[in-house]
């Protein structure tokens, strides 16, 4: 089970440092995670990111920032040991990387790989920085996916129990979910034909497009391909609509449809329309098969972050530590160690040891 885990945001925030060359000026090193560091410039790059995250609630973002700065460095921690885990795992993301970088492209509407390169540039931003930062999160992901989430199991009994309890949280209004094409008749007539006319050919393409679907063409590639809405792209979907949003008529029909049903062709000031009921939700409490799915989600979420924690401190125990005086990891365990070196004897020098200490310089 992989998902976009929002209790990971900030982790995945900060690209690894880029290796130092030999004229590299070296910075103030706040902790070393066994052969890599992170440096001060990272932490207050991630602390300024969380700020910025934290103020799209304005109204409680100093409350936000309060309670999360003092994670930052585990977080950082976190990530590196994640990212560690991939190499382990032989996790290199290559594919997943290319394929999310064309949704990019596709969702910007543009041509290529190279403008979507120029469109990063020109909002400041390094390309392989960013190609970086989301190689990280999708390694990180698929990590606690193998190593954590497909080790959760969710019975019945569980789901039951949770919609049980929360009944009174799921009450819902009535409510549809509608697709739209649209065949409008908001142009000028041309030299050889009349406003009429262009209504009656409108007219004549809806009921054609109408045939088709009543024929067993999906109602979906008709809108993408023939809709001059602007839903077309979504195959038509125009989102969820509660009593009272809609015109009285389009209501009155819509509300009266089961899902799946669509509608005749219906004369709109925009042209003609014709409409799918994609799904209709009654009023009140939702069937367990209904919501089941983000039932499953929630619990999910609800067992994978203790269990996350417990696996990251496991690889805290596994790892090698430094962190810098100041400095602190909330997420260290009690029963980390560190590697220390011991004075050398007359008989020559003795290797590393492990220390029952939590990491300090």
């Amino acid at each position: 089970m992989q998902k976009v885990l929002r209790w990971l945001a900030l982790v995945l925030l900060v690209a690894l440092p880029a290796a130092l060359g030999a004229d590299t000026v070296i910075e103030e090193i706040i902790a070393r995670v066994n052969n890599s560091i992170i440096t001060r410039t990272e932490y207050l790059h991630s602390k300024e990111q969380l700020k910025q995250e934290a103020q799209q609630d304005p109204s409680n973002a100093d409350k936000i920032y309060a309670e999360r700065q003092k994670d930052v460095l585990r977080d950082l921690i976190d990530q590196q040991l994640l990212l560690e885990k991939g190499k382990d795992l032989d996790i290199t993301a290559d594919t997943e990387l290319i394929k999310r970088l064309d949704e990019m492209r596709k969702q910007m509407n543009l041509e290529t790989m190279e403008d979507l390169e120029k469109a990063a540039q020109g909002q400041g931003v390094s390309f392989e920085d960013f190609k970086q930062n989301l190689r990280n999160q999708i390694i990180t992901q698929q990590v606690i996916g193998k190593e954590v989430g497909s080790k959760l199991t969710i019975g019945k009994d569980d789901v039951q129990q949770y919609y049980n309890e929360h009944m009174s949280e799921m009450q819902q209004p009535e409510e549809i979910r509608l697709g739209e094409i649209l065949v409008s008749t908001d142009t000028k007539p041309s030299a050889d034909t009349t406003t009429e006319q262009q209504v009656a050919a409108a007219q004549a393409k809806a009921e054609a497009l109408l045939a088709d679907i009543r024929k067993g063409e999906s109602f979906e590639d008709v809108a993408k391909k023939s809709s001059d809405g602007p839903s077309a792209a979504q195959g038509g979907d125009l989102g969820y609509f509660k009593r009272g949003t809609l015109a009285k008529e389009l209501e009155d029909k819509t509300f009266a449809m089961k899902a799946g049903d669509v509608s005749d062709v219906i004369r709109t000031k925009q042209g003609f329309v014709i409409l799918k009921v994609s799904e209709h939700h009654e009023a009140g409490v939702p069937p367990l098969s209904e919501v089941e799915p983000r039932i499953q989600d929630a619990l999910y979420m609800h067992k994978l972050q203790p269990a996350l924690r417990s696996y990251l401190e496991k690889l805290r125990e596994d790892a090698y530590i430094d962190i810098k005086p100041g400095y602190v990891d909330t997420g260290a365990s009690p029963k980390q160690t560190k590697l220390i070196e011991t004075t050398a004897a007359d008989s020559g020098a003795k290797p590393l040891k492990k220390k029952k200490k939590l990491g300090v310089f």
